[in-house]
């Protein structure tokens, strides 16, 4: 799983409103998504030991983005299983192969081609939102070490172009520790702390979608999610990701 792609250009702000209103009548399945929810539920804590804290500040209904640090493939699929709501996450498309490709689309998943502003990933996580739907990112990009430290401007797109509410979320455990024969995943059982925070406007209130609106929204969301990672890892007791 992968963040936002590039946020397209100001100048292209109608167009992807119109888009957006076609693409809530074709975009990703609610009830896809809740049967994804639950795949979750079971594999994640089958597998693992999360921990959920501050689940309950997402609100219960309209539309939210969830901004979740990324360090490791399990952090998508851990955040489906454990939140309150079902989300679409935004997947980068190297992901949709094989078999894979018609199951990420069957449970109400997102293709992105973060190599371009992938107007139609765009136009089709702005439906989700126009729905009242939850929005999955990982506004790094990629993977890293989870730390907030350099953000795509996609988030900021989408949440001030949508209006909807970012809610922060730091994954902390889902890296595994080194030597291990199974380097890709934490050992079974392990603990994994998914911790919720409040929720934030990313912009400014003027209602302004101009490129330098954007960017001030994008410093405002960084210092967020960095707060709340610091305050995340302080709560659970777990310093930076190994």
């Amino acid at each position: 799983m992968t963040g936002a792609p590039a946020a397209p250009g100001t100048g292209g702000t109608h167009q992807a409103s119109a888009a957006a209103g076609r693409a809530a009548a074709e975009g990703p399945s609610l009830l896809g998504a809740e049967v994804g929810r639950r795949i979750g539920v079971g594999l994640m804590y089958g597998l693992w030991r999360p921990r959920v804290l501050g689940a309950w500040k997402v609100p219960a209904a309209g539309p939210v983005i969830l901004a979740v640090n990324h360090a490791h493939n399990l952090d998508g699929p851990m955040l489906m299983g454990t939140a309150p709501r079902p989300v679409h996450f935004l997947i980068k498309k190297e992901a949709f192969v094989g078999p894979l490709d018609p199951f990420l689309r069957g449970i109400g998943q997102l293709k992105v081609d973060r190599e371009v502003a992938d107007r139609t990933a765009v136009t089709r996580a702005l439906g989700v939102l126009a729905r009242g739907g939850v929005l999955g990112i990982f506004p790094e990009g990629t993977r890293g070490d989870g730390d907030f430290a350099s953000l795509r401007a996609g988030l900021s797109y989408f949440a001030v172009r949508s209006g909807a509410p970012i809610v922060p979320v730091a994954v902390l455990g889902s890296t595994a520790a080194r030597g291990r024969l199974v380097p890709a995943l934490p050992p079974l059982r392990a603990r994994v702390d998914v911790v919720f925070g409040d929720p934030f406007e990313a912009g400014d209130g003027s209602g302004r979608r101009t490129r330098k609106a954007l960017d001030e929204a994008t410093v405002r969301i960084q210092q967020c999610l960095t707060a709340h990672l610091e305050n995340a890892r302080r709560t659970t007791g777990r310093q930076a990701t190994p």
